[in-house]
């Protein structure tokens, strides 16, 4: 059974929104720097991709940190690190892997992180109205996965292009996401404000 977030749950995420910022960046940089080299070898790739994985991994676990800290129910960002810290491992320590076993890395990391991303968009739902752009990111990082197992063999350039543009989009999702989420938190404070009795 699905656990319903509360308004600790938001607050403490929403408290954090600079890492989703930080998170989206991160993802945008990697994306622009595959577009802008995209004659980039596997071994540079493997490196590259696996920095972001784990550089993603690393704050998705601070998100869940942060937020379990203060009482939230943060076991779908845990599950989010853990996914991305492991895959960026992989990557390491296995440098030498065919572009092959690379695809299927990155595809099994972003269905596995899609799926993550829209069951907690669900359950933000319950306290944000209207709360699309987490399942958006959710629903594109699935099908990128997807599109990745379907054409294994498209070839290496439009490999790197496809990821590239994955990379970007998602990232610009997830800055949306911060900032939404720091405009939400300062209407709260603001209304609270408001609301507060007078000492005078």
């Amino acid at each position: 059974m699905m656990l319903a977030f509360t308004d600790l749950d938001l607050d403490a995420i929403s408290a954090r929104w600079w890492m989703l910022v930080v998170r989206g960046i991160a993802a945008i940089l990697f994306g622009a720097l595959a577009l802008m080299w995209p004659g980039i070898s596997l071994l540079a790739l493997v490196f590259l991709w696996g920095a972001y994985a784990m550089a993603d991994g690393v704050f998705g676990l601070m998100l869940a940190a942060g937020t379990g800290a203060g009482g939230g129910r943060w076991g779908w960002l845990l599950l989010e690190g853990l996914l991305g810290i492991g895959a960026g491992l992989v990557a390491f320590i296995w440098p030498g892997m065919t572009a092959l076993v690379l695809l299927v890395i990155i595809a099994f990391w972003a269905v596995l992180t899609g799926i993550a991303e829209i069951v907690a968009a669900v359950e933000l739902r319950r306290v944000v109205q209207r709360e699309w752009i987490l399942a958006l990111s959710g629903i594109l990082s699935i099908a990128f996965g997807v599109l990745m197992l379907l054409f294994p063999r498209a070839g290496a350039l439009a490999f790197v292009m496809v990821i590239g543009v994955y990379a970007t989009v998602f990232g610009a999702l997830l800055v949306g996401l911060g900032v939404r989420l720091h405009r939400l938190t300062t209407s709260r404070r603001h209304a609270m404000t408001r609301g507060a009795p007078s000492h005078a």
